[in-house]
């Protein structure tokens, strides 16, 4: 039997109604929508609602692509979900209560946490277990709900993040598709650059931690713009030479969508054409693992992504970890 490939065959993304432009944020921030754009290229985000959840936004995402798949929920083999805001703190993971929530009975459900490379890396993992020929079809899902976890009267992070969940079915096929080749990587030395200092087991939440504001995002700004600068054009080189394939083969680059600034440095560094980057910051700001999925959904849905073409996905984020990889369509 095999070889075994993994073609994407249904896809859906989802985000919340409420919008929060940058004219609204700042009647409470010290900064203007300019100034927002011109270091960020974000206009606005989506923010989710009180009954809303990271595993909820996941389900509707999931619903869409199993629709496009046109599969039932009980077909899956398996489903990864890419998230670091879990619904609860340690159990249930929200890759379980996804599997619930869509009725796929019985079938085995886990969560990667890698900040916002989750879905590159759960999309490795997920095409290693259709290459090996032990599952046929896998969803893979990034999902993101950050606007709870920020401190809105913090300049340098509360401009950046929205929420939202983007969705892939992956299902074997014989014909050569497919992960090409990946980069993944970490460096723990650096993973104090953007973290929740309390709410874990090493610091527990009390009422000094909570009244300092140690539960929200902390971020480096300067650190980790170094740092994803550098680690994506890297990392894009090292898969594209594994795989043997030249830049001008490369159809379309779907980057994390952290910020404009940093993709528009590595589109200089690479020399690709900025037309050639899927780039979403602007009505959706940072989604975290949502980023790269729900880009994907855009590009697939307008038709400009097409069947056969050539994907890189390149991702960086907290740990601080990256995720880069060639995807044939």
């Amino acid at each position: 039997m095999g070889p075994f490939y993994g073609q994407i065959t249904g896809w859906g993304m989802y985000v919340p109604e409420r919008i929060i432009t940058n004219q609204e944020l700042v009647k409470r921030l010290d900064s203007s929508h300019e100034w927002i754009v011109q270091r960020t290229g974000i206009h606005q985000r989506h923010a989710a609602a009180p009954h809303e959840t990271t595993s909820t936004m996941a389900t509707q995402a999931a619903c869409r692509a199993l629709v496009k798949a046109n599969l039932n929920p009980a077909d899956l083999d398996l489903i990864v979900l890419g998230t670091s805001t879990p619904d609860h703190f340690v159990a249930p993971a929200p890759s379980s209560q996804v599997q619930h929530a869509l009725g796929a009975t019985n079938v085995p459900a886990f969560t990667v946490t890698t900040g916002c490379t989750g879905f590159v890396y759960a999309l490795t993992v997920a095409h290693q277990f259709i290459q090996s020929g032990a599952y046929r079809n896998v969803l893979v899902i990034g999902a993101e709900l950050l606007t709870r976890l920020i401190n809105w009267q913090d300049r340098a992070t509360a401009v950046l993040f929205g929420d939202g969940a983007g969705a892939v079915v992956v299902q074997a096929t014989d014909r050569p598709c497919g992960l090409e080749s990946f980069v993944l990587g970490s460096n723990g030395a650096l993973g104090e650059h953007l973290s929740f200092p309390a709410g874990g087991i090493k610091e527990p939440l009390t009422p000094a931690s909570l009244a300092e504001g140690r539960q929200y995002l902390q971020m480096n700004g300067r650190e980790v713009f170094r740092f994803a600068s550098k680690v994506m054009v890297e990392s894009c080189r090292q898969v594209l030479a594994q795989a043997k394939v030249g830049l001008a083969e490369v159809d379309w680059v779907i980057p994390h969508q952290a910020n404009e600034r940093i993709i528009r440095a590595a589109a200089r560094e690479m020399d690709i054409p900025l037309d050639q980057f899927i780039i979403n910051i602007d009505r959706y700001a940072n989604t975290s693992a949502a980023s790269i999925p729900m880009a994907l959904c855009e590009g697939l849905d307008s038709g400009r992504v097409q069947p056969h073409h050539k994907l890189l996905f390149a991702s960086f984020g907290s740990g601080l970890t990256w995720a880069t990889c060639l995807w044939q369509m």
